[in-house]
Formats: structure tokens, sequence, C-alpha cells
């Protein structure tokens, strides 16, 4: 199979397509002829090293994929509902950017009806990630209000979405004025331009002083001191990512006061068992939204497979907007 793989640590120019021996699924897994390849953040940090697998992980980078199943454990297939030929999508722990790809049962979920393969491959790593970190961990609800640090980013315009879908009042951060407005077509209330615009100072005046119920924030650093005057009473800050820097200085007394929780979480080395719980729930709760419209994969470019450096260079820019996708 034709794979791209990352020959040294360093430059997107590092990555290469080369021919490998045909992934194989082992029990419990199927095998994917993957059409399609989601880019994600993590990638480029394994790429530069700073991402280390998981044991047993494939070396190939690449977290998610769509295409058609071609083998692998039937029984368990048929545990899950899934056949040979179906098409799904699914999240897995490496080896996505390859034409052959194997995926735990449980991390598959069927391609939503009407999606293509590059569409369905720009899903599973955002929504898991989402659903887990905002639904389970936060546990928002509707009537609450979600601040999202990188609002046109693929959690980003995620996170939007499935927000609003469940009745939640979502406030953005960007980096300019284009990503203002996509993320208010995506429907974002507010969209709050940080290189021109104090997010906190906005976040109280949207508010009304009381600040948001909860915050998704990829940048930690020195934005946590500042996410948790954001906050309202009982407000609960996931963090997801360290873009800004592992060390923050905080106001410990106001974490006591307003009764504050603050989370974090990697998806990556956690089990299949607690992956396959956040597949049952996209399935039942998010994938109907997805098939009704209400919610949209939002793709900014694709790129051939031997062009994987091309994308990793275009995310390392930030000047995309939503998810960047590999074709085979």
């Amino acid at each position: 199979m034709k794979a791209v793989e990352i020959s040294a640590y360093g430059a997107p120019e590092v990555l290469r397509l080369i021919e490998r021996p045909d992934a194989q699924a082992g029990v419990g897994e199927v095998l994917i002829r993957v059409g399609a390849s989601g880019v994600n953040r993590p990638d480029v940090l394994q790429r530069t090293g700073n991402y280390p697998m998981p044991p047993g992980a494939s070396d190939i980078p690449g977290l998610e994929v769509a295409g058609e199943i071609v083998g692998g454990d039937t029984q368990a297939m048929a545990s899950r509902g899934l056949r040979l030929g179906q098409r799904v999508c699914a999240l897995v722990a490496g080896g996505g950017y390859a034409q052959l790809c194997a995926a735990p049962v449980g991390q598959c979920l069927p391609v939503p009806q009407g999606l293509s393969d590059v569409q369905a491959a720009s899903l599973p790593e955002t929504f898991f990630t989402v659903w887990s970190n905002v639904f389970d961990r936060c546990a928002l609800k509707a009537g609450e209000t979600l601040l999202v640090q990188g609002g046109s980013s693929g959690i980003g315009v995620t996170a939007i979405q499935m927000a609003k879908a469940a009745g939640v009042q979502v406030i953005v951060t960007v980096g300019n004025e284009d990503k203002v407005k996509a993320c208010l077509a995506l429907g974002a209330s507010h969209a709050i331009n940080y290189k021109t615009e104090d997010f906190v100072a906005e976040v109280r005046r949207i508010t009304e002083g009381r600040g948001v119920n909860a915050i998704l924030d990829m940048v930690a650093g020195s934005y946590v001191a500042r996410e948790i005057e954001c906050l309202a009473d009982d407000g609960r800050l996931a963090i997801i990512a360290v873009q800004g820097g592992i060390k923050a200085e905080i106001n410990a007394g106001l974490v006591l006061r307003r009764r504050l929780s603050v989370y974090g979480s990697t998806l990556r080395p956690r089990s299949v068992a607690f992956k396959t719980a956040i597949a049952d729930k996209l399935r039942e709760q998010v994938w109907p939204q997805i098939e009704s419209g209400a919610i949209v994969p939002v793709i900014f470019k694709t790129f051939e497979a031997a062009q994987a450096a091309h994308a990793h260079a275009l995310m390392e820019s930030n000047q995309h907007i939503g998810k960047l996708v590999l074709t085979w």
C-alpha cells in the first residue's frame, strides 16, 4: 500500500509518500480501504517529535479516515452492525495516512447519508474530541454558554455547530475578520477578534458580567488565568492542547470562590472502550443532525496524499477555516 511516513522529525518536507506492507486487521478490528484521511494538529505535533505514538500504534500519522470496509473480524463487525463493503469513517490511534488502515470496530461509524469520503474523513477526530470534552466532561446543557478558543479551527467549527444544535449559546475567539464572518455564519452568537479586542472584557460584556458556563481551550499558557476570569459560578474549563505553552499562573482564590473546575484531556491514548462509548453517543445524537443538514462538514481544502507536506504547511500557517483532508 501507499502511505505517508515521517522520514525524520522536522518541517513539513519530512513527510514523504512511500510503499509499505499492507495494513492488517486484528481481532476486533476492520480493514478500511481509505478514500480520504483527515489532517489534524496532533499530526503536526507528531511530525515535529512533540507527540509520541501510544504503545502499539502505527508510526504512520493520521487519526481519522473514511472509506470502505474490505476485511476484518466479521464477528466483531456484526456485533456493531457493520458489514464488508460498507462505507465508514473511523477514529484511529495512527496509520490514517495510508491506502489501507486498521480500525477498532467500536471506533467506526457509518458514513452519514449524503456525505462523500472527504466530508466523512473530516468528522471523527473533532467530533469525538468535542463530545468528550464539551458534553461529557463539561456536561454542557441547553441554555448555557460556551466559549471556544480558535473558533475557525477544525475543533472550533465542530464545537460551534454541535453546541448550537444542543441549544447552547456559543462565543468564539478568532484571529481575523474573515474568520469572524465564517464563525457567525456557522452559528456562533458572537465572534471576538482576539488581535483587536480583549476577549475577557468582551465575554463580560456579552454575558452582562455573568461569564460563560464552559470554555474549550486549545491554547493554555497565559490564557488559562484569563479564562478563569471569564467563567461564571460553577464554570468548567477543558484544556485539550497547549499551543500557548504548558505553564500557567492562576488566581486560585477565584477558582475557590466561584467553584470552578479545570479539566485536561488527551483522546489518543484512551481505551477502545472509552472511544466506543463516545461513538455510540455520536451515532445516536449527532449523526441524525448531520444527515438532516443541521450540522455540516466544513472542508477548507483537499490535497492529494503526495501533497501532505503542503497540507501541514497550511495548517501551521493558521490561515484555514475548518478541516484539511488528504485524498487517495
